[in-house]
């Protein structure tokens, strides 16, 4: 059983080039239990690349990154599974229901889908989960994506512009869940926003790890 306060992140000199290119370099910082940053920078600066790096969906160039729960570094190819990921360009299936969307990411997760219609009436989808998403607004599909997020209840949650094309309810179902892993996870929000900026206690300009 994990302890949630025997969790933390470190980012020690983390740099990523594409084809020459350095976007960013030596970006360090470090993340305990109850903690919160936002990534911030000008548009284009790196903020997407850098989560996408530590969730595990892009390979770094150089440096380390170390999620440690309860004293055991967890293995790169096993952090996917305490790490929760949003953002607006994630993909999803018009094909299928919003039920059953999370069902499949269950089942990639390898966990139970019993926690699934909790989650969809967390984000206020419950009466429409039985709905073909490809009818579904952008700011339901956003919603759906934070679904996507907390489905494994990770200790590590990392949103990526997370009110994007969300009405004020949804911005304050954001919210909520932003309060709810800074008491005992953790959270990273890349953002340029002042509202979603203002959700973590502190913040990191990846502007000043340019080359």
């Amino acid at each position: 059983m994990i302890d949630s306060s025997q969790i933390s992140l470190r980012l020690d000199k983390v740099s990523k080039k594409f084809n020459y290119r350095k976007i960013f370099e030596n970006v360090s910082f470090e993340l305990h239990a109850g903690g919160s940053i936002a990534i911030t920078g000008k548009n284009g600066s790196g903020k997407s690349t850098l989560v996408k790096i530590i969730s595990g969906l892009l390979a770094k160039t150089s440096g380390n990154i170390t999620l440690n729960i309860n004293g055991d570094n967890v293995k790169p190819e096993a952090m996917y599974k305490q790490i929760g990921f949003v953002s607006p360009y994630l993909n999803l299936y018009d094909e299928f229901t919003g039920y059953e969307n999370l069902r499949i990411c269950s089942e990639i997760r390898g966990i139970s889908p019993d926690g699934i219609n909790e989650v969809l009436k967390r984000v206020g989808l419950y009466e429409r989960r039985n709905d073909l998403l490809k009818i579904y607004s952008s700011g339901m599909k956003q919603r759906l994506k934070l679904a996507f997020g907390i489905l494994h209840r990770p200790d590590l949650l990392i949103l990526d512009e997370p009110t994007s094309n969300l009405d004020t309810e949804g911005v304050g179902i954001v919210d909520s869940i932003a309060e709810e892993y800074k008491k005992d996870r953790m959270l990273i929000i890349a953002t340029n926003d002042e509202h979603e900026r203002d959700l973590c206690s502190k913040s990191y300009n990846i502007d000043r790890s340019k080359p």
